[in-house]
């Protein structure tokens, strides 16, 4: 599968701590694998966000995502649970 970063994903990850970015690309790697592995967490989900997808990067930190085709996914956001779903 091949992921791609949006460029307001780049620009918020740039923003955040060096442990969450180190913790992104650790749960990067490990969907790449298994997109569905427990510690993901890996669910869509709903309301003015649905089509998208959310993966767990630390206990509060997520990572959303969308499909682009069967073998391709963009990440569009990365923030605190709280930020991300208001």
């Amino acid at each position: 599968m091949q992921t791609i970063l949006h460029r307001n994903f780049v620009k918020k990850f740039t923003k955040r701590p060096p442990k969450i970015q180190e913790a992104f690309k650790s749960r990067r790697n490990l969907f790449l694998e298994n997109p569905f592995h427990p510690l993901l967490n890996n669910h869509p989900l709903t309301g003015d966000r649905k089509g998208q997808w959310s993966i767990n990067i630390t206990g509060d930190w997520r990572a959303i995502y969308i499909f682009k085709g069967e073998d391709m996914v963009v990440f569009i956001d990365i923030d605190v649970h709280g930020n991300l779903y208001r």
